[in-house]
């Protein structure tokens, strides 16, 4: 494998990785649209206030924690394929300079 395909190769895993960080914040911004749509549904309704300000808090609480879990699960991801990227890298180098010096034939 060349210098150009391994630096092609690690491109790639790096934009799988933005891809899955990208992901997680579409998927956060998606959860506090939908608490807002709720948000909004049970202001419209007849419950009391004290009842709504509480289902807003809850609804709020529990969008931001799905969005913090998403983005700690993408992160955790793209730190994989990073430190698969390296693994990768390393072994290839070894390889290239086992041809190069000859331990090995083609």
């Amino acid at each position: 494998m060349s210098a150009e395909e391994m630096t092609s190769s690690v491109e790639t895993i790096e934009i799988e990785a933005e891809k899955i960080l990208e992901e997680a914040r579409s998927r956060a911004n998606e959860i506090f649209l939908k608490a807002s749509e709720e948000t909004n549904q049970i202001l419209s309704s007849e419950l009391p206030m004290d009842e709504i300000k509480t289902e807003c808090q809850r609804i709020i609480h529990k969008a931001r924690q799905e969005a913090n879990q998403n983005v700690e699960d993408s992160k955790q991801k793209a730190s994989e394929i990073r430190a698969g990227v390296g693994k990768k890298v390393e072994k290839i180098t070894e390889h290239i300079v086992s041809i190069i010096i000859g331990a090995e034939l083609r």
